[in-house]
């Protein structure tokens, strides 16, 4: 008998555990009922999750996983290597610590008989990303695209009010946009390879470029995708939809869009890149010269928008478009370093951001719903945790050392030596986006500092214990990204390698 290696059943098991407990919590009446339920899950994923990712660094292996043992050119596979197993670990530890910390939000914000509902969705978007991540064939890549989708809108909407309402309906067109041009790429891909595995598509692929046969079909399959990733990752000039959506969303689920949502897209544009269309035929057909022209464009941009912006969700959503520019330029260099760097981006840019957001929302919530920074002064002085956390979380975007954000320049700044022709480009554009990052950080992290003249800066009575473990867990990741860098970066170099085989 065939010895079975059971670490290799964790992506899927990951995947049907999160699904599994969407079903169970259906029949599930109590919210907080609901949220223990989610939190073990997280909870239990994020353990076999910290399991595989020693298992691959430890062997140095990428292994698959077929689902339903169906044969190419149909079977249906899981993927998972260093980069997967660190990605998933990072999900993980990211959405438990958000729920947790967000928890109160989510039972003040969302009705009691819609409580249970919110973690069902909660835990369908979990099992969605972590199938995103894992994926090695197309077609399932769009079914849980497709489901991200529908559980993010789900989290937006779950306030109820009629700006919420405009704000899903605003988030949902772009996104089906972003699905429909994915869905057309993956189509005419499909019928020009015949294939929906990732490593048979690929050698289709390399033989059409060899013989340049379909060659401008391909070019336009590989447009339709990556713009689709584009939009729906909300890479700049397709960033509208995120303003109003994380403005009128509740912080748990702004912080949850904004730091794992939009990863999970361009996760999966990541191993498209290497995985089916490879590095060589992108650089060939020039599509990741587009990528770091627009990750440049909304380096700036999105920086831009968000000095202009007076109401703290709404720069921050900013922000975070700007964050994104910067991991498309990363992929955009087309080298292995400027890819490490992105990838290092992801995860920094995923516990800082969510840090961010938890901490607006307690600012809101002590300041009487009032949602303009000029409001919030003196919210730190009323509660001191939250002022910390933001302040960390604002350093780090700037790029103070010691911190996430920090490495991250270094890293895009070194990758660009390595870059051919990008060198300057790069380095300018990152130096603005710096200064532009304090224009408009450091004036929210004064205010919130600075006390409200004639009024007396009371402290909040208490702070809820998961807020304050999970703003302490997030400052301390924050500052083990921005000093033991290495192992992380070791980690990813090693992922690369591996899927450019």
């Amino acid at each position: 008998m065939e010895h079975i290696n059971w670490i290799h059943n964790i992506p899927f098991f990951s995947i049907f555990l999160a699904m599994l407990c969407g079903i169970i919590t259906a029949l599930v009446k109590n919210g907080r009922l609901a949220f223990k339920i989610h939190s073990i899950m997280v909870f239990i994923i994020f353990v076999m999750s910290v399991i595989l990712l020693i298992s691959v660094v430890k062997n140095n292996e990428i292994f698959t996983f077929m689902m339903g043992h169906f044969p190419a050119p149909w079977g249906n596979e899981l993927r998972a290597g260093p980069l997967e197993a660190l990605m998933a670990v990072t999900f993980s530890i990211v959405m438990l610590l958000t729920v947790s910390g967000g928890s109160e939000f989510i039972f003040k914000d969302v009705v009691p008989e819609k409580q249970p509902l919110y973690f069902i969705m909660l835990n369908a978007l979990f099992g969605a990303m972590l199938a995103l991540v894992y994926t090695n064939d197309i077609f399932t890549a769009y079914v849980f695209i497709e489901i991200n989708t529908i559980a993010s809108c789900a989290l937006i909407m779950a306030k109820g009010t009629p700006q919420s309402m405009v704000g899903t309906t605003h988030y949902l067109v772009i996104s089906l946009l972003g699905s429909g041009l994915f869905l057309l790429g993956v189509c005419i891909l499909y019928s020009i390879t015949g294939h929906l595995l990732f490593p048979q598509m690929k050698e289709a692929i390399l033989e059409i470029i060899k013989t340049e046969q379909y060659r401008l079909p391909l070019l336009v399959v590989t447009g339709f995708m990556f713009i689709g990733i584009a939009i729906k990752s909300a890479l700049f000039p397709f960033h509208s939809m995120l303003p109003g959506a994380y403005h009128s969303a509740i912080p748990t689920s702004s912080g949850i869009l904004s730091g794992l949502v939009l990863k999970s897209y361009i996760i999966l544009g990541i191993k498209l890149i290497y995985c089916v269309f490879s590095a060589e035929v992108m650089h060939t057909l020039k599509i990741t010269e587009v990528l770091f022209v627009f990750g440049l464009a909304g380096m700036v941009m999105g920086s831009v928008y968000a000095m202009r912006e007076r109401k703290m969700k709404r720069m921050l959503a900013y922000s975070s478009v700007a964050q994104i520019g910067y991991i498309y330029m990363g992929i955009g260099m087309g080298s292995r370093v400027g890819m490490t760097a992105a990838c290092f981006h992801i995860l920094a840019h995923a516990i800082t951001k969510t840090l961010l957001f938890l901490c607006c929302g307690s600012f809101v919530e002590d300041s009487g719903g009032k949602e303009k920074i000029y409001h919030m002064r003196g919210a730190a002085l009323r509660n001191p945790l939250a002022g910390i956390g933001y302040t960390v979380g604002a350093l780090s975007m700037i790029g103070i050392p010691l911190l996430a954000g920090f490495i991250s320049k270094i890293y895009f700044a070194t990758a660009s030596v390595y870059s051919s022709g990008k060198m300057a480009a790069v380095l300018i554009i990152l130096g603005v986006s710096m200064v532009l990052n304090a224009l408009y950080f450091l004036p929210s992290v004064i205010a919130i500092w600075t006390p409200e003249k004639g009024v007396e800066m009371k402290p909040v009575s208490s702070v809820s214990p998961l807020f304050a473990v999970s703003i302490v867990g997030f400052i301390l990741l924050n500052f083990v990204l921005g000093v033991c860098y290495r192992p992380i970066t070791r980690i990813i170099q090693m992922s690369i390698e591996l899927l450019a085989q």
